[in-house]
């Protein structure tokens, strides 16, 4: 007989090892599938975690190489990658090690192998020597991920043709490389292979790079990024992606219909990415998803069959690491009677490029589209004591704010940890804060997040540093 669960997670991503303890922790016996060798998903072996390390490591080295400007004298300075990349690796090691013993700490059942769904309450598993057993659950979670989309015609090789796979893991520094797609996660890489020496070229379709985010940040974003010297071609379109002998070649349209051909070492495919679902066999149990192959849930997580639930990137919403986990959670807690809940109005965003980018709530774009008034508040960090002392003045602070009732509707920043910084507005939108509660709490000085206080002040024009 198969053994018997009350609840069975498929997938070991944020969304899946999170649910399955949470599950556990509620007295509920949870079995974790995964496919991969390791835990963490895409975010802590091919994603986030990878390219967070090698975002640090690539900013430490050139700040290194400018040593000399601030009275630090030093040697020559090497890159040496090999080293670097097992600095990264070592990193996933030790996380994904560490989510292991989390389900073992839990008493969850971890169960290696490639889940699939052979009924409303049954789920098969083939292992990586071919082996397969079925297990039984009250309840089953999909919560199996998303993968980098490709264009049409464009195959990923990741020696060439990447996707964000391939560019964490490089053997060399590219001469020159094309990134056709001006999101995070192209700009995030972009900004890694540059700072260690490669010519970067970002293609994109739209006439603005970070689709999404606030306007005015995106504009300052992008005059940062020209700076660190990342070239930008917007408007423009890719028709072909080519294999050369020595590269790639991409063949391109802009709006006024101008051909042009960029010639690269290695493209960088970044246009999003698409909800995982290969070998679970969703149309054997019926289950409906929409026309991007996401599948749908109502507000419980639960998919038209029943006891069936799913969550993270396989459904709507922004693919974030952080939003998965807060519905693992959710769902764990639904489950066993409790009420689990996720707010996705104030669903915090980042991009670790340096400054980092951060937002939490409405931009002002959403604002007027939906007729709401609202006022604005804004601080530089030009004007900020910390960021002046140790030389990253850049960015700024927006606060935006409800016209009559003063409540905060959305910060952006962009700045010195930045990333950090927009967890106080997330607390303080989540309680219903004023921009008069944030201008009247005492931020300590000299630190980044003062900027946040004079920005509340700045809505109603009374900052008192700039």
């Amino acid at each position: 007989m198969s053994e018997k669960f009350d609840v069975i997670v498929i997938g070991g991503g944020p969304a899946g090892y999170v649910c399955a303890i949470r599950a556990s922790q509620l007295g509920l016996k949870t079995a974790c599938i995964e496919s991969r060798e390791t835990l963490g998903g895409t975010c802590l072996n091919i994603g986030c975690i990878p390219s967070k390390s090698l975002l640090n490591l690539s900013e430490s080295f050139h700040k290194a190489q400018n040593f000399s400007k601030i009275g630090i004298e030093t040697g020559d300075i090497k890159l040496n990658l090999p080293k670097m990349m097992k600095n990264k690796d070592k990193a996933v090691t030790i996380l994904t090690k560490g989510v292991e013993f989390l389900l073992k700490k839990n008493k969850v059942n971890y169960i290696k192998g490639k889940g699939s769904l052979l009924g409303d309450n049954k789920v098969s598993i083939r292992t990586k020597d071919n082996q397969t057993k079925t297990i039984e659950s009250k309840n089953i979670i999909i919560s199996t991920g998303s993968e980098a989309a490709e264009l049409p015609g464009v195959k990923f090789d990741e020696k060439k043709i990447l996707s964000s796979t391939g560019a964490l893991s490089m053997s060399k520094v590219p001469k020159k490389m094309i990134i056709i797609g001006g999101g995070y996660i192209g700009l995030e890489m972009g900004s890694v292979w540059s700072r260690l020496g490669s010519e970067v070229h970002v293609i994109e379709y739209l006439d603005h790079i970070t689709p999404g985010l606030d306007k005015e940040i995106s504009n300052e974003f992008m005059k940062i990024l020209k700076k660190q010297k990342i070239n930008f071609h917007l408007n423009t379109e890719v028709k072909k992606v080519l294999k050369t002998e020595n590269g790639v070649t991409i063949e391109t349209n802009d709006t006024q219909n101008n051909k042009n051909v960029f010639n690269g070492d290695v493209v960088l495919v970044s246009v999003g990415r698409k909800p995982y679902t290969e070998s679970l066999n969703l149309e054997k149990v019926r289950i409906a998803c929409d026309e991007k192959g996401r599948i749908k849930v109502n507000n419980k997580f639960q998919t038209n069959v029943k006891n069936i639930y799913a969550i993270g990137d396989v459904i709507n919403g922004p693919m974030l690491a952080h939003k998965a986990e807060e519905e693992g959670i959710a769902v764990a807690e639904l489950i066993a009677g409790q009420a689990g809940h996720v707010n996705y109005d104030l669903i915090p965003g980042v991009i670790y490029t340096s400054p980092e980018v951060a937002y939490v709530g409405k931009n002002e774009e959403e604002l007027k589209k939906n007729n709401i008034n609202y006022k604005v508040g804004k601080f530089p960090f030009m004007a900020n004591s910390r960021a002046k002392a140790i030389d990253q003045p850049e960015g700024f602070v927006k606060i935006l704010a409800d016209y009559k009732t003063d409540k905060v509707l959305g910060v952006h920043i962009i700045g010195p940890h930045a990333g950090e910084m927009i967890a106080e507005m997330s607390v303080a939108m989540e309680f219903g804060a004023s921009s008069e509660d944030i201008a009247r709490t005492c931020h300590a000085h000299p630190t980044f997040s003062e900027a946040i206080k004079e920005a509340a002040l700045s809505v109603d024009k009374r900052q008192i540093h700039s």
